[in-house]
């Protein structure tokens, strides 16, 4: 064996180093423009900004409140007609020796008229309408053009008067003929608003009033027995 057929150190290392830098050069991949990963990430996040605008867009526009005549003119007249039913209660709680029972009733309708009030005055402000009518017409939005104080069930002065005046059965009789014919007139005008109102909450509510002034009727008629 001859010492000319054994590579020195200097050319094994200059050998390995330059089969070395073939190999790299020849594994070096050039990606393509979407293969790269900062582009992906820039692009799922330009994605995600999109989808999450068009959700909120979409969203937002859900949120806007539908609306039609029926549902301003409902809930501006009722307002009114409540206003009337909260001053038949306090004008009844002032008369002397009446019915505890009925005391009770007028309690409650005092109460919850004055909740629904405020309920409609918050929905006449998310459906940006005014919150009280700027016309002394009422119910024409159900096909009934009206003189305001003469909506369904409303009590006259003379009336009010008659009732500020009674008292004890006569102030019982007064105020449950005079409140039951007020909630006649109100499930009137609500369960037209039930059916034809646009607003889902409107709807929802005008069906709830229809509900607990009949119920009332009856506890009213119940408690003057």
């Amino acid at each position: 064996m001859t010492t000319d057929s054994v590579p020195s150190d200097e050319e094994l290392v200059d050998g390995g180093s330059d089969d070395g830098g073939e190999d790299d050069e020849s594994d070096v991949v050039v990606l393509s423009w979407w293969q790269n990963p900062i582009n992906i990430i820039t692009m799922l996040v330009g994605t995600a900004l999109i989808a999450g605008m068009i959700g909120w867009l979409i969203a937002d526009t859900a949120a806007e409140p539908d609306a039609n005549d029926v549902d301003v003119g409902f809930l501006q007249d009722m307002r009114d007609h409540h206003d009337q039913a909260i001053q038949m209660s306090l004008i009844y709680l002032t008369r002397p020796d009446t019915a505890p029972g009925l005391r009770t009733v007028a309690r409650n309708v005092l109460v919850g008229q004055a909740v629904d009030s405020g309920r409609m005055i918050q929905l006449l402000r998310d459906l940006d309408a005014p919150e009280a009518a700027d016309s002394e017409e009422a119910m024409a939005w159900m096909g009934m053009p009206t003189p305001r104080d003469q909506m369904l069930g409303m009590a006259t002065e003379e009336q009010l008067e008659e009732l500020g005046a009674a008292s004890d059965a006569d102030a019982d009789r007064l105020f449950v003929e005079l409140m039951s014919a007020h909630h006649q007139g109100g499930i009137h005008m609500a369960e037209f608003a039930a059916t034809e109102a646009a607003n889902e909450e409107v709807r929802e509510m005008a069906a709830s009033m229809a509900d607990s002034q009949a119920e009332e009727i009856i506890e009213l008629q119940r408690e003057l027995e």
